[in-house]
């Protein structure tokens, strides 16, 4: 090892400590010391365990953003830590359940800097349910010191982009798509409701710390090729299962070109990838899209640092790319409009909280102007909230949409999550949304496409999936100096020293969260069912009109947990009493809904066992106090049929001890099949008591 110089700060030897074989560099440990001498991966990955806050320099713009906000635990990759969150959100379909855990835990005020409720989901109101649920969370938003967006107001990643998200600040939501909010530099994460609920009581939200796989952006989208396509492209190169464990960070040039709505539009659709989440930096383009919304006092400049360190790396030519479109029925089966060729097709769908902003609206609109829709498709278009509708009107958008045909929705999810617009049996629906899974549209065998707002319109129009450069030159489209910003749709809390005089409306579809018990000593439980790869949310809870009113009542939608897969599973777990459920790999891909796991809990479903899970439902699972447990070896998948009898003998004394390879013995077959249950001290104290609630519960009393 080569001599180092001397410690300015303590004056001792700095080759003290050597931490770089690779480079043949020191690093000298002294608390006075300021920096490591090394930027090389060695010295990062080892280095600040024992100089953590120490090395500033390199630093990638979600390294600085997590270690701003770090609680507890280290800044390593792989490792649990917890971090302050300053933002929450909660929409409809998961906001219920949010709220009646908020309530549970006994905090009488949120205690983050802003935390927002969105009636959005459940808008289609053709019974009591839905209605009984937005006043009931109403009611609890003004008790409990949280903004209240009415229905009507606007889809809430949507919203919150234009009227309350801040640049470096952290977010999490009870939606998947929360991280949307990092087209404007934020940390924004989806989780589960519970979790939303800690974090509202003041409460540390835990992650595993991440990779960060830089994606660099050069060149400038041709014309009519769209931000949909970057993350098609994304999606086709890292599959849904890629980004698991890692937050994608976009730089380069080409970011430059972006807008701030398309920078959400990536960033929403990143959560198809399985990652943390998404983000881009805070810019000059951020801090003019925030003065136009009237909120430029909360900009900041939000970036890495020019020697930034990341874990991968990722190239995309903005100007190489072609318009491509994700098949049925995954967002990661992406093809070229022309390796898909001529298809007829039924239906396109135009919104969600992917697309549906001023920007996307005006795009439409100039596509369909002066021209009909083709009278062998259905064309709806939602846009993304009260002000993009109201700025629609002003400038002559919405009736020139009302004059090609199209069929204008509320500001609302709507058909995203199969609340209306299903297409017909066997349908090829064109959807500008995030998802394509299997039934998610209320159709079970509708063929949906996953595509740019460019493309579908274009679609509309000559009735086949056609390539939107066949438009030739296009306009520039340049979003206004100004938005027309009117929160009369936002209902302010109730004032500290008012918010005893509140009644929380309670309506009779509104059931107590399920009962929980602490770990028992040995689990002997029948295999209830065995599934395959990539099962989503929507497979263990499916959304939809039918089902999503139910979302506040346990007892009732569990009625339909996993139907999908299997119709008489609901029947078979609850007659079993307890039991386990067997899986593949990326198990829970898909949204936040934590229904999939509270739904499964109620009807008995003690443990999971499958080759991996992905990042939210595994949190969920362990929220709900249900064991998740992963295969040693992927091929003993193959040693446990549906119906066989297995136990975990003296479970709860091999956790507690804090071992993470436990047997599972099947005692139909006699298999001794190895698994690992890889808790942290916290988790493991959260499954130990029975579940997040109870634990958090016993926190508080303490």
């Amino acid at each position: 090892m080569k001599k180092a110089a001397t410690c300015s700060a303590c004056s001792g030897d700095r080759t003290s400590f050597s931490m770089c074989p690779a480079a043949e560099k020191n690093m000298h440990v002294c608390g006075a010391a300021s920096k490591c001498t090394c930027k090389c991966m060695a010295c990062r990955v080892f280095a600040v365990p024992i100089m953590k806050g120490m090395m500033d320099m390199g630093l990638t713009l979600t390294e600085k953003i997590l270690k701003a906000h770090l609680v507890e635990g280290e800044m390593v990759k792989g490792s649990e830590i917890g971090i302050r969150i300053d933002q929450t959100l909660t929409q409809d379909a998961t906001g219920t359940m949010a709220y009646l855990e908020f309530e549970a835990m006994g905090v009488p005020r949120v205690r983050t800097e802003r935390s927002v409720a969105y009636i959005d989901h459940n808008t289609l109101q053709n019974g009591f349910e839905n209605a009984d649920d937005h006043r009931f969370i109403g009611s609890v938003a003004k008790k409990h010191g949280i903004y209240f967006s009415r229905p009507g107001n606007g889809i809430c990643h949507q919203v919150h982009l234009e009227r309350f998200g801040v640049p470096g600040k952290t977010l999490i939501g009870s939606d998947s798509h929360t991280p949307t909010g990092g087209g404007i530099g934020m940390i924004a994460m989806g989780a589960g409701g519970l979790d939303v609920a800690v974090a509202m009581g003041g409460g540390t939200y835990y992650i595993t710390c991440p990779k960060v796989v830089k994606v660099e952006l050069t060149g400038k989208l041709s014309p009519w090729v769209a931000a949909k396509d970057v993350i098609l492209e994304v999606l086709r190169r890292m599959s849904v299962k890629g980004g698991v464990g890692k937050v994608i960070e976009y730089c380069g040039e080409g970011v430059k070109t972006l807008s701030v709505p398309e920078r959400a539009t990536i960033t929403n659709m990143g959560a198809e990838l399985g990652a943390t989440t998404s983000i881009f930096p805070s810019d000059e383009v951020t801090k003019q899209f925030l003065e136009a919304q009237g909120r430029g006092e909360v900009w900041s400049e939000q970036k890495a640092d020019a020697d930034a360190v990341y874990d991968e790396e990722l190239h995309i030519n903005l100007s190489e790319l072609v318009p491509l479109a994700a098949c049925p029925h995954s967002p990661d089966n992406v093809k070229t409009v022309a390796e898909i060729g001529k298809l007829k097709i039924d239906q396109v769908c135009i919104g969600s909280c992917t697309n549906s902003s001023l920007l996307d609206m005006m795009k439409v609109a100039h596509i369909l102007k002066g021209k009909t829709v083709n009278p062998d498709v259905s064309l709806a278009i939602a846009p993304g909230s009260k002000q993009v509708l109201n700025m629609m009107a002003d400038m002559g958008i919405l009736g020139t949409l009302i004059a090609a045909g199209a069929r204008i929705l509320e500001s609302a999810c709507g058909p995203c999550i199969g609340m209306g617009q299903s297409p017909n049996s066997g349908g090829i629906s064109l959807r500008t949304f995030n998802r394509n899974f299997l039934g998610r549209s209320g159709t079970k065998d509708g063929q949906i496409y996953l595509v740019s707002p460019e493309l579908a319109a274009y679609s509309a129009l000559t009735g086949y999936l056609s390539d939107p450069r066949e438009l030739g030159e296009m306009p520039e489209f340049v979003l206004p100096e100004k938005f027309s910003v009117n929160d009369n749709m936002i209902v302010l809390p109730a004032p500290e020293e008012e918010m005893d005089k509140v009644e929380i409306l309670r309506g009779p579809n509104i059931k107590p969260f399920p009962e929980t018990a602490p770990l028992e000593a040995t689990i002997e439980a029948g295999c209830s069912l065995k599934v395959g790869d990539n099962i989503t949310t929507d497979h263990i809870m499916p959304a939809g009109a039918k089902i999503l009113p139910l979302r506040s009542n346990i007892p009732a939608i569990s009625q339909h947990c996993f139907t999908v897969c299997d119709e008489a599973f609901p029947k078979r777990a609850k007659e079993m009493g307890q039991s386990i459920i067997v899986g593949g790999s990326n198990y829970g891909q898909g949204s936040s809904r934590e229904h999939a796991a509270l739904a499964p809990l109620y009807l008995g479903v003690k443990a999971v066992l499958v080759k991996s899970f992905a990042r939210i439902h595994r949190a969920n699972l362990i929220n709900a106090g249900i064991l998740p447990l992963t295969f040693v070896n992927e091929a003993d998948y193959e040693k446990i049929a549906q119906g066989d009898v297995l136990e975990l003998a003296d479970i709860r004394k091999h956790i507690e001890a804090g071992e993470t390879t436990l047997t599972l013995v099947n005692k139909t077959t006699g298999a001794e099949i190895p698994v690992l249950c890889e808790l942290t001290g916290r988790t493991k104290d959260i499954i130990l008591a029975g579940g997040l609630l109870d634990y958090t519960r016993d926190k508080l009393s303490k």
